[in-house]
């Protein structure tokens, strides 16, 4: 930033900003991006040439009226933590516009897939009620809303009443085809990649790892990541040799080791506060060629069904679990068979591209 200033135009305001981000803000169109923190993946080796600042709520807001700015993308709606930040950039930069004689356009893109829960307790049920009333504050000033998913699109229609001045597009948070991905066929590699945690269904498919090696014993299996479960993991790849273990590896190896991998397993698991949107490793597994394994949790089960891809229910136990995870082994397509399914271009930039469009229809 430049004096407290925006550099572009275009600026982009999140709550939490990740390696993914950063690495999308590279391709996508120049945006300025204003974020309050950092999640645990953030690469710092990312940021060169961007224009990032840290900033909280009231802080944000300053730099927006100080700034020119035309497309402001904030946080989508139902991400309740943000709320209080968006609906207050955004009446910021709405006050700007009745000064200025314009209108600055307000932009987001949807995921979410879980309606807020609702709190027992009289305090929390208030707290939501706030928060929903923000969320609905912003909603009403968006110009373009994109869905990265029908499950997203459905929740957003039951959750906020109908608007003739917003546009909408559902655009599949689907990748393309990735540069290297390879298309001769692979070994029976199953991978777990992501955070070791309860969610992210790492328990539940180390449950199921002895039934697929009983039917398989050539199988391996390849945990990549970190989390709080990490010595269940290195408890598991101790006893087992069929288990192989990578804790925190630098982003750039990400790639490397999905390539290895006929199979990526990610049984997420529903929590109360909490449900799989789409899956960060389901996306990136996708465009390495690799079968996936998952639950009705991601936003994208639907998809995955209908191409062929094992989706079970989150709580279908080991031996559902272990069966869906053999028929990807077995199935008979090879990577570049998963690649043709892929769009020509990354569904998240296909969105921006829409989001940011000065003419978007």
């Amino acid at each position: 930033m430049t004096e407290s200033r925006t550099v572009h135009r275009n600026v982009r305001l999140y709550e939490v900003v990740r390696s993914a981000h950063l690495e999308r803000a590279h391709e996508f169109a120049p945006a300025s991006i204003l974020y309050r923190s950092r999640r645990y993946d953030y690469d710092a080796s990312l940021e060169s040439g961007l224009d990032l600042a840290q900033a909280g709520d009231v802080s944000a807001a300053r730099i927006l009226l100080r700034s020119d700015v035309s497309t402001l993308e904030v946080n989508e709606p139902l991400m309740l933590s943000s709320a209080a930040r968006s609906a207050l950039s955004v009446a910021a930069l709405r006050l700007s516009d009745r000064l200025r004689g314009r209108r600055t356009t307000i932009v987001s893109y949807a995921i979410e897939n879980l309606e807020p829960p609702r709190p027992a307790h009289a305090r929390g049920r208030a707290g939501r009620w706030a928060r929903m009333r923000l969320a609905a504050y912003v909603h009403r000033n968006l110009d373009r809303l994109a869905y990265g998913t029908d499950a997203a699109r459905e929740l957003y229609e039951r959750s906020f009443p109908a608007r003739a001045a917003l546009r909408t597009r559902t655009i599949p948070a689907l990748p393309s085809a990735a540069d290297d991905a390879g298309t001769a066929r692979r070994a029976p590699v199953v991978g777990f990649l992501g955070a070791f945690d309860e969610r992210k269904g790492l328990r539940q498919l180390l449950d199921a790892w002895p039934l697929v090696r009983r039917a398989r014993p050539d199988a391996q299996l390849v945990l990549v990541g970190k989390g709080a479960l990490q010595p269940l993991a290195e408890a598991a790849a101790h006893a087992d040799p069929s288990i192989s273990l990578t804790v925190d590896p630098p982003r750039a190896a990400i790639p490397a080791a999905l390539r290895t991998m006929k199979v990526l397993a990610l049984p997420s698991q529903p929590r109360p506060r909490w449900r799989e949107q789409v899956g960060l490793p389901i996306v990136e597994g996708l465009a390495n060629g690799c079968l996936v394994v998952t639950t009705t949790e991601t936003g994208l089960s639907a998809w995955l069904s209908a191409h062929g891809h094992q989706v079970v229910a989150p709580d279908a136990g080991a031996v559902a679990l272990a069966s869906a995870v053999l028929a990807a082994i077995d199935d008979p397509r090879a990577p570049a068979d998963i690649l043709t399914t892929l769009p020509a271009v990354d569904g998240r930039r296909a969105a921006d591209l829409w989001l940011f469009e000065p003419a978007a229809t």
